[in-house]
């Protein structure tokens, strides 16, 4: 037993043994350790995210630059289409005739059209001006058959506006009063739907402001000079100047045997806005005795001289040409409606004036023709039919080259193009000291004074 008891003894030892669990133990306060080395991993993890987050912060810091330099090519676009020098390519247009109508305008529309066609590029025409790109449904496909027989037709198969301007819409509120808006990103939303590559712009000095503002937009534009007022910088002419004088000469023919008969003094008013090409061209080829323009206020006192002189003289009528724009020396033109957001003031009553200035003062009954929407309509003259082909035809070229920012212009003999931004510059008008006058002065017409003028 004692035997066995020691023989037990071992089991101490198994004891001793076990001991070393308690290094086991002990080795297991590395785990420990393991832990701190996982806090510190995700620390180290903590760290990496807020790494990723400095980055990523950093990375948009980085990224907002690109929306600067989105805008700062958007800018880059438009200043190019302003320079007159950029170039597109272009497949598929959208034509239009902006502002007021003018006798050769169907000849620009069917040159245009055939041209372009035949250099396979597809038309498309905005019907009433800027409204049929304003308002839905309002632009339609344009073939050669379209333009077929329009050629010696007044005014324009598409229709034109002088009110639809997309940067002042009028539109009526609920309760009866009209307002001005901006639709001229619906205008660029609709040509983008169209998958119109270029806007072509057949008007005169605010049509082609408004299509300088489409150009800082991004829309390419190509202009075509349209007006009765020939006021346009970029060109010699426009297309439908010459017909207008002609109706305005043709009336001083018919106004002279009735003046005469009834020994009246005549006064025909005529248009041209600001600008005196009408009344300076027909009083000259007319024959009138007193051609007053908006260039050269005039004085009433030398006008009533005139006539005066001319009664003396046995003549015992006269014949005096005013263009809506003149008014008297220290005074101002005058209108008979006043301008509102974006639309010029409606010109009117220059040839009342004058025969309110006359009446009492001559010894003649005064009469007056506002000549009007006569000058507008009817059938162009040759001269216009020609011009107006002539643009349409070099419209068309410039598209097929992709030059936009341009705008067509008669120089001398010779179709040219130059920039938009010169029909933007002052209007050109009649010069004051220029050969019209001069010539007119030499015949002894009464035309005002004007600046530097030395004579009687």
């Amino acid at each position: 037993k004692k035997a066995t008891k020691s023989k037990a003894a071992p089991k101490k030892a198994t004891k001793s043994k076990a001991a070393p669990k308690k290094a086991t133990k002990s080795k297991a306060a590395p785990k420990k350790a393991t832990k701190s080395k996982a806090t510190k991993s995700k620390a180290t993890k903590s760290k990496a995210t807020k790494s990723k987050a400095t980055k990523s912060k950093t990375a948009k810091k980085k990224a907002a630059p690109k929306k600067a330099a989105k805008s700062k090519a958007s800018k880059k676009k438009a200043t190019g289409l302003l320079s007159g020098n950029a170039r597109v390519k272009i497949k598929r247009v959208c034509v239009l005739t902006g502002g007021g109508d003018a006798p050769g305008l169907n000849a620009v529309l069917r040159a245009f059209v055939k041209e372009a066609t035949s250099l396979g590029i597809e038309v498309y025409g905005a019907e009433d001006g800027f409204e049929g790109l304003i308002q839905p449904g309002r632009c339609r496909r344009m073939e050669p058959s379209d333009v077929s027989g329009i050629l010696p037709r007044g005014g324009s198969i598409l229709g034109c506006s002088n009110k639809a301007n997309p940067y002042a819409y009028p539109v009526v509120r609920a309760d009866g009063t009209e307002e001005h808006i901006d639709v001229s990103d619906r205008v660029v939303s609709r040509l983008r739907s169209l998958g119109i590559d270029a806007l072509v712009l057949i008007g005169g000095d605010g049509t082609m402001h408004m299509g300088s503002r489409f150009m800082e937009k991004g829309v390419p534009v190509i202009g075509v000079p349209k007006t009765i007022d020939n006021d346009l910088s970029a060109t010699d002419f426009t297309f439908g100047l010459d017909t207008a004088v002609n109706t305005a000469t043709w009336a001083i023919d018919t106004l002279h045997t009735t003046a005469e008969s009834h020994d009246r003094v005549m006064v025909l008013e005529v248009m041209g806005r600001h600008a005196g090409w009408i009344a300076m061209c027909a009083g000259l080829a007319g024959g009138a005795d007193a051609i007053l323009v908006p260039e050269i206020p005039y004085d009433p006192k030398r006008v009533i001289k005139k006539v005066n002189e001319r009664s003396k003289a046995g003549s015992t009528f006269s014949i005096i040409v005013v263009g809506e724009g003149a008014y008297p020396a220290g005074g101002t033109y005058s209108a008979v409606a006043a301008a509102t957001p974006g639309h010029l003031a409606r010109l009117g009553g220059a040839g009342q004036r004058v025969m309110e200035l006359l009446e009492g003062n001559i010894p003649h009954d005064v009469r007056v023709t506002v000549l009007g929407h006569l000058q507008r309509g009817g059938s162009p003259s040759p001269f216009d039919r020609l011009l107006g082909t002539r643009f349409g035809v070099k419209a068309a070229r410039l598209c097929k080259e992709g030059r936009v920012g341009r705008i067509v212009a008669l120089r001398g003999t010779v179709m040219r193009s130059a920039p938009l931004t010169e029909a933007l510059k002052e209007p050109k008008l009649v010069p004051v000291d220029g050969e019209l006058v001069r010539v007119a002065r030499a015949l002894g017409i009464e035309v005002g004074q004007g600046p530097g003028y030395t004579g009687k």
